[in-house]
């Protein structure tokens, strides 16, 4: 005989439990509709950065080809203007931005984690930055778009789990790795080195947990930009050799003079004038940013002059003729970039120094085909050395060699750009022993820990 009782229990258990496994399909699709929806957003503003900044540049080439001496009068007066603002109303935006997202990643959780990629803050590195590429200031977009790209995933993630949405399993961390690593994708228009940047420079030294989530919101804001921009690379196509004879020795040439020239660079970069100033003179420096930023816009001026503007903005028209076999423009263009870089940065506007190091690693491949008398193909220098130089100033030796390679479409040359940034990021070592963007992101923490103490010191004072 038919047991009602037992059929009807079975069928609650039954509906219970399908309804507890759509409950959870439907949360998980919720969940990665809120991770696309981070990572479009991340895209976008990435998409709209590039879009500015490329009107920047146009604006300085056509400006400075028209009148250059003009450069003379705008650059210390702007550089100094920009100096001024971005210490007094957004200090927390100077510089390349990628510090201050490995800052925000190792600062303990608390009221002070996420002050140096706030939402309102941080979206000032966009106008700052294009004021200073129209200036003409050696700057590039890349690393403030890392900054910004944690700071709109973060804002996201904020409001998903404000109003229960998604994202209650993933850290302040995990959302900023996943925006900065999101960010650098898209700016390059490549997902895969997105990925690798975020497992080698973003989790360098700290513990993020990269599980799926993670990286598909990387990938996604990639793919994101590709779909809307196409699959074309940061950089024309690599048509040159992918091999030539004693290849090994063209990579250790290339891998020594990038490794020594980038450990300079980082270490310059790292030290700051006063350290490299008299004595006597360093007390003035350090009270006077404003005159030091205004000096240094004559120095960037002078560059300008000496080049052709070529050392201005990011360097990217340079590196375009020099992958199209184009000789090199300016003898020692390579050093006079290298020197423009270091200069802005030392301005303490905001600012990037991807780009520009890319810009240098190719200027050294060019120089170095023209001392060997061009026995072999200077396009194939030029990518070894831009591997090479960008590995070298961020001892991020992976990162630096698929960066280049999704820039220019060079898969052929892959093996051959990886030990070339490998061996000048040991050379590096020798004279920057720390990372840059980790000694940087040290003093942001300490900045963020002296600004804490002080307020805490002025609420105790208070009645």
């Amino acid at each position: 005989m038919l047991d009602i009782h037992a059929v009807a229990r079975k069928v609650r258990f039954y509906l219970r439990h399908k309804s507890h496994q759509t409950s959870r399909l439907s949360r998980k699709s919720l969940e990665f509709a809120c991770l696309l929806i981070g990572a479009a957003w991340v895209a976008l503003f990435s998409l709209g950065f590039a879009l500015l900044a490329d009107l920047g540049l146009e604006w300085n080439a056509h400006w400075t080809a028209k009148h250059p001496y003009l450069a003379w009068l705008i650059l210390p007066f702007g550089l100094t203007a920009l100096s001024w603002f971005t210490a007094k109303y957004t200090p927390y935006v100077a510089g390349s931005g990628i510090p201050q997202v490995i800052a925000s990643i190792a600062l303990p959780h608390g009221s002070n984690k996420t002050r140096l990629v706030a939402f309102g803050q941080t979206l000032w590195k966009i106008p700052l930055t294009f004021f200073a590429m129209l200036l003409g200031a050696s700057v590039g977009r890349e690393g403030p778009s890392v900054q910004v790209g944690a700071a709109v995933m973060l804002a996201w993630g904020n409001f998903c789990r404000k109003h229960n949405l998604a994202f209650k399993g993933l850290s302040s961390n995990e959302l900023m790795a996943t925006g900065a690593a999101g960010g650098l994708a898209a700016a390059f228009n490549a997902p895969l080195a997105g990925v690798i940047f975020a497992i080698e420079e973003l989790g360098r030294g700290v513990l993020l947990r990269w599980e799926r989530r993670v990286l598909l919101g990387v990938l996604a804001a990639g793919f994101i930009l590709v779909a809307i921009m196409g699959n074309n690379p940061y950089f024309p196509h690599y048509s040159g050799a992918t091999s030539v004879p004693y290849m090994y020795l063209w990579v250790l040439c290339c891998a020594a003079v990038c490794g020594v020239f980038g450990g300079l660079f980082a270490r310059l970069l790292g030290k700051g004038l006063a350290a490299y100033s008299p004595a006597k003179w360093r007390g003035w420096i350090r009270r006077h940013p404003l005159g030091i930023a205004f000096l240094l816009g004559l120095g960037l001026a002078a560059l300008g002059s000496y080049s052709n503007g070529n050392t201005y903005g990011t360097g990217y028209q340079v590196v375009t003729e020099l992958l199209n076999d184009t000789p090199l423009p300016n003898e020692g263009l390579g050093i006079a970039k290298l020197f423009a870089t270091v200069a802005t940065y030392w301005a303490g506007i905001a600012g990037g120094i991807f780009t520009p190091a890319l810009t240098t690693g190719a200027a050294l491949g060019a120089q170095i085909w023209e001392i060997t008398d061009g026995v072999v193909d200077q396009r194939l220098l030029v990518l070894l050395s831009m591997a090479a130089f960008l590995a070298a100033a961020t001892q991020s030796p992976v990162t630096a060699s698929v960066v280049v390679m999704e820039m220019t479409g060079s898969q052929p040359v892959l093996f051959w750009l990886l030990v070339c940034s490998l061996l000048a990021s040991l050379v590096s070592r020798q004279f920057c022993p720390k990372p840059f963007y980790h000694f940087a992101a040290g003093r942001f923490r300490q900045r963020i820990q002296q600004d804490h103490d002080s307020t805490q010191a002025k609420t105790t004072a208070t009645p």
